[in-house]
């Protein structure tokens, strides 16, 4: 029993100190995509990249003004998203501006 305890415990060791190197080899590649440039990229990076990457938003659908719109009140909501409801506008014009679907032609 007493030889038992002692591999049980040898085993556990082992596997912990894999566990520890597995963990700090597992690093994910820098982040290299940006949001495009321009008046409120820094309200959209300091909102929407605290969950999302740039890559995320940039590859989603060329949405319309309603739904960025419904999008950016659905992250507030529903997920917490810290948005402050004076910046709300603003982040959703830069979404429509950079992000957004050509206004229909008249």
């Amino acid at each position: 029993m007493k030889t038992l305890l002692k591999t049980s415990s040898l085993v556990a060791l082992c596997v912990s100190a894999v566990s520890l190197n597995a963990a700090e080899a597992w690093k994910l590649p820098p982040e290299t995509a940006r949001l495009k440039p321009g008046p409120g990229v820094e309200l959209a990076t300091g909102q929407c990249l605290l969950c999302h990457s740039a890559d995320y938003i940039s590859t989603q659908p060329r949405l319309p003004r309603a739904a960025w719109e419904a999008s950016v009140k659905k992250m507030k909501e529903k997920y917490g998203a810290p948005v402050p409801a004076d910046k709300t506008q603003a982040l959703v014009d830069y979404l429509v501006k950079n992000y957004g679907a050509a206004p229909a032609a008249k």
